[in-house]
């Protein structure tokens, strides 16, 4: 096999912060493409390092916009990119900064995690990057994976109390970004199982596993939206996407790392542990 014809994996970009345990956000998105045979590249928004001495408390430190847009350049000029996935952005002006990054790039696949806020904070923490986010990312997003808050308010919607909600909140989100929606449910709502809807406007697929235990675990939405980018950068369509990401998480909750920090972490290894 000559030099030039050596295969080549798909290549995602994830725009997100750091999250310095490595259980959630960029190092999370980073082992998961990895795990699905996909190479990763990161551009860095913020850090969040949390506090072990004042009860674990966010401390949140921005990346400086001229670097961030320095690594947006960087990266979609090294590569042609399959997909891209975004997640923590943090203020409106980092969203201002990778919105007109990604309204140059037009990537074919652009997953946006839409996280409002990290597990622990108020949900009073996201109220100045809410409206930013779904004017100006919203609209580039071709899938959106929002966790039960983040239905709501990207919904609309006053409550999620079921599945019939849940199917709701993701016709409601596609209608207004034009976006394919997997709204998770997770255990936010009653029953044995973590259910998340599948919508694209014409497909309705309902998505379950059975729980493992009531409490969320950190990481899992990150790698959800981050198997999905994977899995489209693969070739894979939409729905399979999907199902490979919820397949994927599950089974990293079933395997999750117990720790000193206040929550469990999902471990990316967990699919291919069990196979």
């Amino acid at each position: 096999m000559t030099e030039l014809s050596r295969p080549q994996p798909p290549v995602a970009m994830t725009i997100a912060g750091s999250e310095v345990t490595g259980g959630a956000g960029a190092l999370a998105d980073i082992k998961t493409f990895t795990s699905l045979g996909v190479f990763g590249s990161l551009a860095l928004t913020c850090i969040v390092a949390f506090d072990p001495e004042n009860d674990w408390a966010h401390r949140l430190t921005p990346v400086d916009q001229e670097t961030l847009a320095n690594q947006l350049q960087t990266i979609s000029a090294a590569y042609d990119l399959d997909a891209v996935k975004i997640g923590m952005l943090g203020s409106p002006d980092t969203i201002h900064t990778v919105a007109k990054a990604m309204t140059e790039l037009k990537p074919r696949h652009l997953v946006l995690d839409p996280v409002l806020i990290c597990k622990g904070q108020e949900p009073g923490a996201a109220l100045d990057t809410d409206q930013a986010l779904k004017a100006e990312v919203l609209p580039l997003a071709t899938f959106v994976t929002p966790n039960h808050f983040e239905s709501l308010s990207l919904s609309g919607m006053n409550e999620i109390n079921n599945v019939e909600d849940l199917k709701g909140a993701a016709k409601r989100i596609h209608d207004s970004s034009g976006a394919t929606v997997l709204a998770k449910g997770g255990v936010r709502l009653s029953g044995p199982d973590a259910v998340d809807v599948f919508y694209d406007g014409s497909e309705l697929e309902v998505l379950s596993e059975p729980k493992v235990g009531e409490v969320p675990v950190s990481g899992a939405g990150c790698s959800l939206a981050a198997a999905v980018a994977a899995e489209l950068a693969k070739g894979a369509s939409e729905i399979d996407a999907a199902r490979t990401a919820k397949a994927f998480v599950s089974a990293g909750i079933r395997h999750r790392l117990d720790s000193h920090l206040p929550f469990e972490s999902l471990w990316q290894g967990g699919l291919a542990a069990e196979s």
